[in-house]
């Protein structure tokens, strides 16, 4: 039986193809220059800028869901090419706000009536959300923020994501097979997501579980939840106002310091991802504000991560390894954290992280930052077989959100520097030091009993060769099928030939009658088209390095 969300589903999915079909058909052009024939086109990066732009447009013209998902490909640059992460971290969740008549409803049915929930409650919202919007009211005598959740809203997510499953299909034909595994897995994980931030029961219990982390820091907010007047889909807790993070002409007349608030807010989040293991997840400065007394204040906990404590060890190598400039160090941090394949080639992108580190390196070692690493490594996480797990996504885009907000306040601050100093104040370093000498001291005794085993071993092959009794095995791995593809050329141009030559043999021989000349020739020709296909194959033999240093460069000098 067609339910109503199925049938919501429906005219949804025909709302959206008909956003997206500009984009369908350049895409498509993009194949096939002429839908149905020709060689495929180039794509420049101004058309990917246009492209990223209509975009923009149409998620915004979609509504809530599509502007959620719009910001969580934001932070997957392993999925869109650079330009469109650009164009799409501009996306900001700011909707006009529901009717009070209807936010009422969701107060009522969760709390009873209004006027007995609260003391005093102001209809008119002081923020307004794609999933949500905040009102301010008074409980117990106390001034408290109530977020609600957007009336209807679980409904047109809930429709929204079945429209998203049904278009991964068509979305599959335009991309690669690596990223169509990882757009599979942002599909389940959006939808484990949304439904996450829409439960503000689960918010609340992240709110707790921040606040109790940081129980005692005077130099952080973080508002208390009020259990008693909160539910599914209502949030009340401590209201905490202050002046925007970014204001610095504001936080100027105030008399903050505004690099020792940067610093304080680096340290907060490296305490959250590397020590305490969950964190805000959406550091934009409309979730950050400071009080009088030049305390951060942090707004909005739906969006949040958890690292699990291997990664956390790995994120601690990754960072160590920067600051000491290990690139052999970054690339096996990012191989064990599944974030790099370990049969990439190592020399390729050790030249990109290398790249990279002298391109943002200042005159001194730590004088470079992080936010300049992480941009040249998502311009070739798209490029490249890198796959990036979802809270690791979330890490990387908080990291430089971060790192943003605190350029603004000080335009001369040095993240590594920084974080380099937590790490050794956390005893991170020690540690490290620690690990590489208990390495250094396996390696060394598995040396040593190399030493007495490999010469009686190579002594004994050396006197099998002499001997002429020494026979070699070898076992080729063909992970892609090359040498399946070189079989069926090969047995392709063999029965072509000996078509052509049966052809020319009976036309020339049989002068009474064309008709077995004929024959073969039309037998001929399901071969030609077949070898002619294994050449026209994007799965070819051949296999070119995507990154050079020369290309980079030559990308870089484009941009």
């Amino acid at each position: 039986m067609v339910t109503l969300v199925n049938l919501r589903a429906y005219w949804r999915f025909l709302v959206v193809v008909y956003q997206f079909f500009p984009l369908i058909v350049a895409y498509a052009r993009d194949r096939r220059r002429f839908f149905l024939f020709g060689g495929s086109r180039s794509v420049t990066p101004d058309m990917r800028v246009r492209r990223a732009g209509i975009l923009l447009d149409s998620l915004l013209t979609l509504g809530p869901t599509f502007i959620k998902l719009g910001q969580l490909l934001s932070t997957r640059p392993d999925i869109l090419p650079p330009e469109y992460i650009e164009v799409l971290s501009s996306l900001q969740d700011d909707v006009p706000p529901a009717p009070w008549e209807e936010s009422s409803q969701v107060l009522e049915a969760e709390l009873g009536p209004v006027s007995e929930a609260f003391d005093v409650f102001d209809p008119d919202p002081i923020s307004g959300a794609s999933l949500g919007q905040v009102y301010t009211a008074e409980y117990d005598g106390d001034p408290v923020a109530v977020k609600v959740r957007r009336p209807g809203i679980e409904k047109l997510v809930e429709a929204d994501l079945r429209v998203v499953r049904w278009s991964l299909p068509v979305v599959r034909r335009f991309i690669g097979e690596g990223r169509a595994f990882s757009l599979e897995n942002l599909a389940d994980e959006f939808a484990k997501t949304i439904r996450q931030e829409m439960n503000y029961s689960r918010e609340r219990r992240i709110l707790d579980q921040i606040r109790s982390n940081f129980r005692g820091d005077d130099a952080i907010r973080i508002p208390a939840p009020v259990e008693e007047r909160s539910g599914p889909r209502v949030l009340t807790m401590e209201y905490l106002p202050g002046t925007k993070i970014n204001d610095v002409a504001a936080l100027d007349e105030m008399g903050i310091d505004r690099t020792e608030l940067a610093t304080t807010l680096q340290r907060v989040y490296l305490q959250m991802i590397i020590d305490d293991g969950v964190f805000h997840a959406d550091p934009h400065p409309g979730n950050l504000a400071v009080d009088d007394e030049g305390r951060i204040i942090f707004y909005d906990f739906g969006m949040s991560g958890k690292v699990e404590p291997f990664i956390q060890d790995k994120i601690v190598d990754f960072y160590v390894s920067i600051a000491n400039q290990d690139i052999d160090g970054i690339l096996d941090a990012l191989i064990e954290m599944g974030t790099l394949s370990p049969e990439a080639d190592r020399q390729v992108m050790g030249d990109v992280m290398e790249l990279a580190i002298a391109d943002a390196r200042g005159e001194d070692i730590e004088q470079y930052r992080v936010q300049q690493i992480i941009e040249q490594v998502e311009s070739t996480i798209y490029e490249f077989p890198l796959r990036l797990p979802r809270n690791l996504a979330l890490v990387l885009r908080v990291a430089t959100v971060v790192e943003g907000v605190c350029v603004t306040l000080d335009p001369n601050f040095d993240f590594i520097a920084v974080a380099t100093a937590y790490l050794r104040e956390e005893g991170y370093y020690e540690e490290t030091a620690r690990e590489l000498a208990r390495d250094a001291g396996r390696q060394a005794r598995d040396t040593s009993q190399a030493l007495f085993t490999v010469p009686p071993k190579l002594d004994r092959t050396l006197d099998r060769l002499e001997r002429e009794n020494l026979s070699v095995n070898i076992r080729v791995e063909d992970k892609n099928g090359v040498f399946d593809r070189l079989a069926r050329r090969i047995a392709y141009s063999i029965l072509l030939a000996v078509g052509a030559l049966s052809t020319s043999i009976l036309y020339a021989f049989e002068g009474t009658s064309v008709v077995p000349a004929a024959v073969a020739a039309l037998l001929t020709i399901p071969v030609a088209v077949l070898l002619y296909r294994s050449f026209r194959s994007k799965r070819g033999v051949r296999a070119t390095p995507q990154f050079t240093r020369q290309n980079l460069r030559e990308r870089r000098g484009d941009e």
